[in-house]
């Protein structure tokens, strides 16, 4: 488990706020990058749940010229299972897909069936076939709806890849986000999705790739720092596209026990291991705040109602790209909120020119 005073100390930063929200700022080396999840990209992703909860991502072509766009959806519940379809965005077209019953543009049926008790990730990725301008690579905007049957529900764009160039560094990327049980809050839904890319078509056009979960996933070392400036060590945990049911589950963990971080790419290498005995996709953030759906959390024994969650990355699988992290908080009837908090690989050259 790797402290890093001097990382924890930059990232002490607590807004105050008469509500409650989620909300979080990534630190790389020192320096602050609060992902822009409002401008266009050429791909997207965020989490759905079908537990008790509806789910919609909307996806708009901010193009003059019409895009078509490669839909992936994994099921967490059901072994990350990838349903995946192809649909065609005419030029400023906006879509909404209701996860539940996914229908293309046109309004035909999709061919994605989910079942029942379906959560996990939603990805989607423009098709490129040919050299063409810049803004075309990058036409797509989206945002994700979950409503839950309690009352409350959660909005936010989704996260994208964005035009930024990382260098190698011996320091450990950091990210963090604030927490209060303000308006009621009690309950917290902590999504986290690594991924590793592919080429899709051609040079220009990629996609995701998450279902390999014994090599897309993230390794993180956990504290939580209350008010007084006091920091609580709690634990490591990996997130990966893994439930506890999954048949991987025992060879994930050895997995990133052992491997040094220093995927997509291999620019550099850095020796720290995890010492994590568990590995999800989603989490609560300790007892005071448990998780929505009574699962796993990243703090347990921990009662801190109001601070800040840092977290270390300690592990990457081999050419994980991003890992994005989405932060619900809710109070189990009327009111929810959500954000993201992004951490690009370090490690890797990013080609700003195809990697938007």
């Amino acid at each position: 488990m790797r402290k890093t005073l001097l990382l924890i100390l930059l990232l002490f930063i607590l807004i105050p706020s008469a509500n409650s929200y989620a909300g979080g700022v990534g630190l790389f080396g020192g320096l602050a990058f609060i992902s822009e999840t409002d401008t266009t990209s050429r791909v997207l992703f965020a989490p759905f749940d079908l537990r008790n909860r509806e789910s919609y991502f909307q996806v708009t072509n901010q193009d003059s010229a019409g895009v078509t766009i490669h839909v992936q959806v994994y099921d967490v519940s059901n072994l990350c299972n990838e349903n995946n379809f192809f649909d065609n965005l005419t030029p400023n077209d906006t879509h909404v897909y209701n996860i539940r019953d996914i229908q293309t543009n046109d309004g035909n049926p999709s061919g994605a069936i989910l079942p029942e008790n379906a959560y996990g990730i939603v990805v989607i990725s423009v098709v490129v076939t040919e050299l063409i301008i810049e803004e075309t690579l990058a036409p797509i905007l989206g945002n994700i709806r979950i409503l839950d049957n309690l009352g409350y529900e959660y909005r936010t764009n989704a996260q994208s890849f964005h035009n930024q160039r990382f260098r190698p560094t011996l320091l450990p990327p950091t990210a963090s986000f604030n927490f209060n049980s303000n308006e009621g809050v009690i309950l917290s839904d902590i999504f986290g999705i690594p991924m590793t890319t592919m080429p899709n078509g051609s040079l220009f056009s990629i996609e995701a790739n998450i279902d390999d979960v014994l090599n897309a996933f993230a390794a993180v070392d956990i504290d939580i720092v209350n008010n007084n400036e006091v920091l609580f060590s709690c634990r490591d945990v990996i997130f990966a596209c893994i439930d506890e049911n999954s048949p991987l589950l025992d060879e994930l963990l050895q997995v990133a026990g052992e491997e040094s971080m220093g995927g997509g790419g291999g620019a550099g290498k850095m020796s720290t291991r995890t010492s994590a005995s568990v590995a999800r996709f989603e989490y609560g953030i300790n007892n005071s705040i448990p998780h929505s759906k009574g699962g796993e959390l990243l703090c347990p024994g921990n009662n801190i109602s109001e601070g800040t969650v840092i977290v270390t990355l300690e592990n990457l699988g081999k050419g994980v790209s991003p890992f994005a992290m989405y932060v619900g908080l809710n109070n189990g009837n009327g009111r929810g909120s959500m954000d993201a908090i992004f951490a690009p690989n370090p490690l890797a050259y990013e080609v700003c020119d195809i990697c938007r």
